[in-house]
Parts: C-alpha cells; structure tokens; sequence
C-alpha cells in the first residue's frame, strides 16, 4: 500500500468522470454517494513467552450507493477505477427503477478534527513493538509466582476514506485506531483463573508502549485473575445489582442502545417503538450518545455518510427523547439525521450505529449506593452477552462480582450472570452514582453481520430486581 496521501479522485477515479458516473447512478433516487476507503491493519500477539503471531493487511476499495424510498442499491469493488465504478453504477441503479425521488440535501460541512490523522502502524518501529510486549511478558510474571501464561497484544490500524456526493461534494476523514491488551492466568493449587485488561483509542501507539501505561494494564489484569481465585459459586435469584462505572455500560449500550437506533424504531421492532416522549426510565436518567469526544474508540469527525459527528441525548431525565439516525431512515421518519451512519467498511452499506453512548452520573457516593444493598451483588467487570432487540431481553455474564449482604461486600462471586430486559431494568434504577467513566477503549458493536469500534460508560448504577443466575444457593 503507498504511504502518499489518500487522494483517489485526483488519481485512480478522476473527479470529473467519477462524478458523472455517480450522477447517473443516483439520478431521481433520493440519496446516495460514493464511497472510497483504504486501510491497513498490523496486529502482534506475543503469547506464552514468544511472538505467536504478526499480521499485517491493506485492502483498498470503492462502494456505490443509490437509495429510493426504503430501497437501497449498492455495489463494491476492490478494483478502484472508472471501468469498475460504471458497472457498480448499473446494479446500484436497479433501486432507483424509474426515479421521481428528490436528491436530499447534502450534509453540512465541518471542520472539526477530534483525532490525530498521524500513522500509527509507521509511527512506532516494528523492533520496538517487539521489544515492548517482551517487556510486557516479562513484568507481569514476576509480579507474582502464580502467574503461569501471559498473552499481550498491539494493534493499530489506520482508515483513510473520502465521500463524493452527486453535487459534487467530497468529506475526507483518516481514522487512526490502537490499542494494548493484556491477559493473565494465574494458577494456586490447580485452580486456574484468568484476567484481562487492556484499551486504547483514536491515538498514537507512543502513550500505550510507555511502560506506566501498560504496567497499570498487566496490574489490573492479575488483580482481577488473583480475585476470580477466591471466588466462589454465584448466587441465583432476583435481587439487587449494583453495576460499576465505566465498562459495564456494555450492558447499556446492547440491552438499551440498540433499542434506540432508527432503522429498529421506524420499523416497530425496537422495545421502544412509539414511546417519543414517554417515560422510559427512572427519573435521573439521561443517556446519551456521542461521538464527538477526542480521541475515543468510538468517535468520528463524520459517520460514513458524511454527516458531522454529534452529541445526542436519547434519554433526558427518563424521557425518551432522541434516537440515533443515518440519512435514510431519518428521511423516512421526517426527522435530521444525527451522525450515526456507520459501516464497517467499504464492502457494506451504512445503517444506524452507536458510536459513544453512556448515562451521566448522578450525586450519589458509590460507596453509599453499595452499602444500601441488602441482598445482591456487585457487579463491576462483564463479559459476553445476549440480546434480543425486539423486546431488550439480556443475559450478561460477569468477568467480576462480588456478594453484598446487608451493606456489607463480601466473597467473590464466579459464574454471575445478569438476566433481565433493558426498557424494565431503566426504570429500576434506584440510584447514580457521580463517578460517570467511560471505558478503557476496548469496545467493538456487531450488527447485522458488520463490526464498528464503540465506546460504553456509565456511573455506579444499583437496579432493584434483576435476575441473577448462578449456582443455586
């Protein structure tokens, strides 16, 4: 792949000709655009005191879309030129039919940059990577004598894409993404327990090979393997569930966030289908999604549509008041489109996405919220997950957890996992906590068979009446 800037409509699709194309192909529909990707990709996983692996990849290609009504043609290629680009015209143009659609308006420009646009595969040399996770490997084991395999991971990746729409319009963005992950496995008497840590975001790999960064990664990875040793079987029943701060808003952004995207809503399959302006949550809550935070995984300058990033309240004080939209369905429900048009890559078509969605915080002391447990857990690490869009039903297995009786925090917990359905489980919250993060930057969202990088958060959050399943007690 060449390191010149990604400029394609001054090389491999000359602008006049590629726009006489797209002009062709969208003429009468009611959107589209053109949309031109490259990225590339480098990945070192240094396993069990060698490098077990070294990837690298680089892809390049063009997708060509032409949306009438609730229709949408799309064609891809690798094959980046004016030959390819005519006969992804012609598919692409089998939705328009006759045409009679009106070309919505164009999104409006931006400036704002929220993320370097600097390489960060060639920003930091191969040897020196290497070099890091042998350091990485070797730290965390002579942390403890219990430790008995490491795994440590450096990723990078770099996306440069450009959008050119039928008047002629073009937005560029280069998305640079990174991250550092750690995993431990302890070993006491033959039992065996494990801990991850890890993140990153839209950043330089220089902050994340600094050793007081990655040294705190491998700390909390064995403090939470050294934890899961002394754990004992989970409780099962309904009872109360105090969730941490930061990444268990996981559980928000599956059980209620998916809940809150357009396409689901304008459709009638979201649990939250025609509650504008209902009450949908304890009163309190607020949550929100937002991708214009610098530098976070889950941030974009502008989705893949081409619409400026935005900070959207979704809930206000319990009241739904906001959903997250792409260009297409948001002119099929009459409303602006706020930013959320996201695909994986160029091969797929945009839909509505997350991008960074969390609750603000309240006033209330996380330790106070814990203490006023009687009988539940506290649950402050999560696993994988379940849900059913239709109705929010979830199942979420806890990484980490602990028994709480009485106010009093006692064993772990092991094979905790939460049951319950998000729009239920909104309006059981009792308390906030005003200790709001947002996660390490670890987040990636599946949808519909495409996978975008996402960022959760929350406060202290304690909900009456959540199924626990676990051991029986």
């Amino acid at each position: 792949m060449s390191d010149t800037p990604f400029r394609p409509f001054e090389s491999s699709l000359p602008l006049d000709a590629a726009l006489s194309v797209l002009r062709m192909a969208t003429q009468g529909a009611d959107d589209g655009e053109l949309f031109v990707e490259r990225r590339k990709s480098e990945a070192l996983v240094f396993d069990d005191g060698r490098l077990r692996n070294a990837s690298y990849d680089s892809s390049e290609g063009f997708g060509l879309r032409a949306v009438k009504g609730e229709v949408a043609g799309y064609a891809h290629s690798t094959d980046v030129s004016i030959p390819a680009l005519k006969r992804a015209a012609q598919t692409a143009r089998l939705a328009v039919g006759d045409g009679g659609g009106v070309m919505a308006e164009a999104p409006v420009a931006t400036n704002t940059r929220l993320y370097t646009d600097a390489d960060p595969i060639d920003g930091v040399s191969f040897p020196v990577k290497l070099e890091t996770l042998r350091e990485i490997d070797a730290f965390t084991r002579d942390l403890d004598t219990r430790v008995v395999q490491v795994s440590a991971t450096i990723a990078a990746s770099l996306q440069e894409v450009e959008i050119l729409r039928a008047d002629g319009q073009i937005v560029r963005d280069t998305r640079p993404m990174t991250r550092v992950n750690i995993s431990v496995i302890v070993d006491s008497g033959g039992r065996r327990e494990s801990g991850v840590a890890g993140g990153g975001g839209r950043v330089g790999l220089d902050g994340l090979i600094d050793p007081v960064d990655w040294q705190a990664k491998a700390r909390e990875a064995l403090r939470i393997a050294l934890v899961n040793l002394d754990a004992v079987p989970a409780p099962a029943g309904v009872m109360e569930v105090a969730l941490g701060p930061g990444w268990p808003g996981i559980l928000l952004h599956e059980a209620v966030g998916h809940g809150l995207e357009g396409d689901f809503n304008r459709k009638g399959t979201s649990a939250f289908a025609g509650l504008m302006g209902k009450q949908v949550a304890s009163r309190g809550v607020t949550v929100l999604d937002d991708g214009t935070i610098p530098d976070r995984r889950g941030s974009i300058t502008v989705d893949d549509e081409g619409t400026p990033s935005r900070r959207n309240v979704l809930i206000e004080d319990g009241i739904l008041v906001g959903l997250m939209q792409d260009r297409q369905n948001a002119r099929l429900m009459g409303v602006e489109a706020t930013g959320n048009g996201r695909r994986q890559s160029y091969a797929h078509t945009p839909m509505p996405r997350m991008t960074n969605t969390y609750m603000l915080g309240g006033d209330a002391d996380p330790g106070d919220i814990v203490a006023d447990i009687k009988d539940g857990i506290w649950a402050v690490g999560f696993g994988g997950g379940q849900v059913d869009i239709t109705n929010g039903k979830f199942v979420f297995s806890c990484t980490e957890a602990y028994r709480v009786v009485n106010g009093r925090v006692g064993a772990p917990v092991k094979g905790a996992t939460l049951i319950g359905d998000g729009a239920t489980s909104l309006k059981q919250i009792r308390a906030l906590g005003n200790d709001m993060a947002l996660d390490p930057g670890m987040g990636n969202c599946g949808k519909d068979g495409q996978w975008v990088p996402v960022g959760v958060g929350q406060p202290t959050v304690l909900i009456d009446g959540l199924t626990v399943g676990g051991a029986a007690t």
